[in-house]
């Protein structure tokens, strides 16, 4: 488990993600007068974790805790956080819903079965909280729309709206000055879906969304950061597929043909998961 803080830029700093109980990245942008911090963590440990590794780069006087979309993994530590939490209007939403649930193995084990919670979600609350599962739900003390800008002095963040299939209230930052853009989950495909999927109409969208920003380094909340040039090649290979899902809709072999084809080699696990994905947004539209 990495429990040590890594330096992105002179003003971030980020605890990686870790799979072991799907935390993921944790990250502080420290201006000259005040910290954000985007994501609470999936529990208090998780956020304790990431606050006493903060404490030993002497970080102090906190801004707030974003929120990049409603998710345990994601919202989990809010509580533990302590700090004025901003979020969009939905992701509110949706943690007022949960807010009264019952985490019992045997009520998540009922989610489970009912199709409200997923059976991988369900797992790793188990292993992340142990048997002792004490488990508050904080609300957001501050929800926006669209978009709202943060001065921490020095730096400025933007915090946008995107939605996508992930998660309709996800939301994304761009911190200007150190051209960095914190993406949380927004680009990964549903997962409170029947199948994970993709609809075309919706990553296009999103994609240009993101597009809208120039940074250098992004960020995904599962893996370690990216660098502009694999970005482009992420994004990229998803503009494609979704182009050729568009092109050859539900026939599966056609799109692949055509995929492997313009590639010159056969598909990588992702690219063969993000047609999968695709597909499965088609058979439900």
């Amino acid at each position: 488990m990495e429990k040590n803080l890594k330096q992105l830029t002179n003003r971030i700093h980020y605890l990686p993600p870790d799979p072991e109980t799907d935390r993921p990245i944790l990250s502080a942008i420290c201006g000259i007068h005040q910290t954000l911090i985007i994501d609470a963590g999936n529990s208090d440990k998780h956020a304790q974790l990431f606050l006493d590794a903060l404490d030993q780069y002497q970080t102090t006087n906190y801004h707030s805790v974003v929120l990049t979309h409603w998710h345990w993994d994601h919202s989990f530590g809010t509580n533990k956080m302590n700090l004025l939490t901003i979020a969009h209007e939905n992701t509110k939403r949706y943690l007022e819903n949960i807010i009264d649930y019952d985490w019992s193995d045997e009520a998540l084990d009922n989610r489970v079965e009912k199709g409200l919670e997923i059976e991988f979600c369900s797992e790793m609350i188990k292993k992340e909280f142990g048997v002792d599962r004490n488990i508050t739900i904080t609300l957001p003390n501050i929800t926006f729309k669209e978009k709202m800008e943060i001065d921490l002095g020095g730096v400025r963040c933007v915090v946008q709206h995107v939605g996508g299939d992930h998660s309709d209230d996800s939301s994304i930052i761009f911190v200007e000055e150190e051209k960095v853009l914190f993406l949380g989950d927004c680009l990964y495909p549903s997962i409170y879906t029947q199948q994970p999927l993709y609809k075309i109409d919706h990553v296009r969208h999103l994609i240009e969304s993101i597009e809208m920003f120039d940074a250098d380094i992004y960020v995904l909340s599962h893996e370690l950061p990216l660098t502009k040039e694999q970005f482009i090649g992420y994004i990229n290979a998803l503009k494609l597929i979704c182009d050729l899902a568009d092109k050859h809709q539900s026939n599966h072999l056609n799109l692949v043909n055509e995929l492997s084809t313009q590639l010159n080699r056969p598909l990588s696990q992702l690219e063969e998961e993000i047609v999968y994905c695709f597909m499965n947004g088609l058979s439900v539209s």
